[in-house]
């Protein structure tokens, strides 16, 4: 329990590499999930009333 342990520096770069090849998709996927999101409140809203 006292013994060090050793820090991974790879794993902060994994993370950044996911990131990085996200980052891209961003400009397609942000009005998709936009659209549906209001399609789903548009429904609930027209459900309730």
């Amino acid at each position: 329990m006292s013994a060090p342990h050793a820090a991974h520096h790879d794993d902060e770069h994994a993370t950044v590499d996911v990131v990085e090849e996200i980052v891209p998709l961003m400009p397609i996927v942000l009005p998709i999930a936009g659209a549906v999101l209001m399609f789903l409140l548009a429904f609930i809203a027209v459900s309730m009333a």
